[in-house]
């Protein structure tokens, strides 16, 4: 950029002039960076047609905490100049603008768009326990025969800073499987977990090659300790989840050397710098807080095929905006006061791909007691705690429809409690695979034995069915009942509302 300028536009976001190469640029307010962004990798053109003006709007996320007073101050990350300096107001409010969480903790957008207190403004003691968690997991992993590393953001800031990244918010450890199939690296990687929970670890699983660890911090805050599993495949190229498949040597990784991290010594592969390039490019000693993994198509499908499996569609219902705006306390759907009105006091009701959990709210107000499913159940958790403010009985767990040991442990566990069940499952056929769908049904069989019922409503026939919806075919859904044990007690079928195309998929009740 030269004559660079940057002027704020309101809630809209920011205008840009004077742009002729991409650049990292940060977004402080009252001094504190709370976003950054590239000036023209993230920016399109100006409407108004002017040579080297170009607009950004401000992320989503960013948005509620637009209304008050504050300084905005733009700058070259790198270089370091300052294209924005300004006392700036939002909307009505005339306090200043403070980027907390509920915690009262400061937050900044990640690199993956999503609020978290970042290391920079972090104590060393509140840091300790990420720290000594690291130390605790590797310890552990070598003792099931695997040698972890720092992987990804944390070796980063080990080898170029000696410590965490400003800009980051959680931490990474990676490890090479000595294993050189897929299904014996995921295999392991169960394994592995398992190992670090009967220690009293709580983990959650991504994919078949990666977890996270949550770790509580000195004042009670959740830092997440992901660890990503690698192998090297018979054509000689080293896959690391979730990003990394390049040609690569075992030499570069093993024996391993050391690095030193906030102090603290870690185990580090025999050639760091080698990983970082085949994770960040040959630029990765440039510092970049707006840095976006661009993984080859070949290697993303090898990794989706391979891992990622048991969670299709995971990453599209987390980034989907009309899923996110979805209110909590939204009227319940017809389907769910069908069943209010058709079960007994005292069914335990079972939401299955509940999002954002408005039915599971009002059945929970009405007293029945209901568990919410979802496979990203972080969506949920906004009606749990309404609930508990209520009394409602209401629980949030998680299931995978596409993972067998999902389905069969929760199966077993809900069918030894007591008393009658029903099953809500809202547009749930249409929004997940085949596998998923037999997933359902097998849950609904363990679970409804005895007479219990399956309220589902899905979009089938042809036609578009609206955001992340694919129509299913009836004739599909009947056999899959019929063939674990149930039956049709009634079905409606009626027109869906007009999709994008202008023509609609038509809806089942069952």
């Amino acid at each position: 950029m030269t004559d660079q300028g940057v002027t704020v536009a309101g809630t809209d976001g920011l205008v840009l002039s004077g742009v002729e190469e991409d650049r990292a640029l940060d977004v402080l307010f009252d001094e504190r960076r709370i976003w950054s962004f590239w000036s023209v990798r993230d920016t399109t053109a100006s409407p108004s047609g002017l040579p080297g003006e170009r607009t950004v709007a401000w992320p989503e996320r960013m948005l509620r905490f637009l209304d008050g007073r504050a300084r905005v101050t733009v700058r070259d990350h790198v270089a370091g100049a300052v294209l924005l300096d300004a006392e700036t107001s939002f909307g009505t409010g005339t306090e200043r603008i403070a980027f907390v969480n509920k915690q009262g903790l400061p937050i900044a957008l990640d690199k993956s768009g999503r609020f978290h207190p970042e290391f920079s403004v972090r104590s060393g003691d509140q840091l300790e326990p990420l720290l000594e968690a690291m130390h605790r997991v590797i310890a552990i992993l070598e003792e099931e025969g695997i040698a972890a590393f720092p992987a990804y953001g944390t070796l980063l800031g080990a080898v170029r800073e000696q410590d965490f990244l400003g800009h980051d918010s959680d931490a990474d450890l990676g490890y090479v499987s000595r294993h050189g199939s897929p299904v014996d690296v995921v295999r392991e990687s169960f394994r592995l977990q398992r190992a670090l929970a009967q220690r009293g670890m709580a983990t959650f699983r991504y994919s078949g090659g990666a977890f996270r660890i949550d770790v509580e911090e000195s004042d009670g805050s959740v830092r997440g300790l992901d660890l990503f599993g690698g192998f090297f495949a018979g054509d000689g190229r080293l896959y690391l989840m979730g990003e990394v498949g390049v040609d690569f040597r075992e030499e570069w990784i093993l024996p391993l050397s050391t690095v030193t991290l906030a102090g603290h010594e870690f185990p580090a592969p025999a050639e760091p710098e080698r990983l970082l390039e085949a994770m960040y490019g040959p630029h990765w000693r440039v510092p970049d807080p707006a840095f976006k993994f661009e993984t080859a198509a070949d290697v993303k499908e090898r990794l989706d095929n391979w891992f990622r499996g048991l969670s299709p569609y995971r990453r599209d219902w987390q980034v989907n905006r009309a899923h996110r705006k979805a209110p909590v306390d939204a009227p319940p759907s017809s389907l769910a006061l069908r069943l209010a009105a058709d079960i007994a006091p005292g069914t335990h009701v079972l939401d299955v791909g509940a999002g954002r959990g408005s039915d599971a709210l009002h059945l929970a107000r009405e007293g029945f007691r209901t568990t919410a499913y979802d496979y990203v159940p972080q969506t949920l958790r906004k009606a749990e705690r309404r609930a508990a403010r209520e009394g409602a009985p209401l629980d949030v767990r998680m299931i995978s429809l596409t993972q067998l040991r999902s389905v069969l442990g929760e199966g077993a566990r809900v069918a030894r409690l007591d008393g009658p069940r029903a099953l809500l499952a809202r547009h749930l056929l249409d929004a997940t695979t085949e596998r998923g769908r037999e997933g359902l049904v097998r849950f609904a069989s363990m679970t409804l034995r005895g007479g219990g019922r399956l309220y589902a409503e899905f979009a089938t026939g042809e036609g578009s069915a609206g955001d992340g919806l694919y129509p299913v075919p009836l004739d599909g859904v009947l056999e899959s009942i019929e063939r674990f044990g149930g039956s049709v007690v009634s079905a409606d079928v009626e027109p869906g509302a007009p999709g994008h195309a202008g023509r609609a998929a038509v809806v089942a009740r069952w």
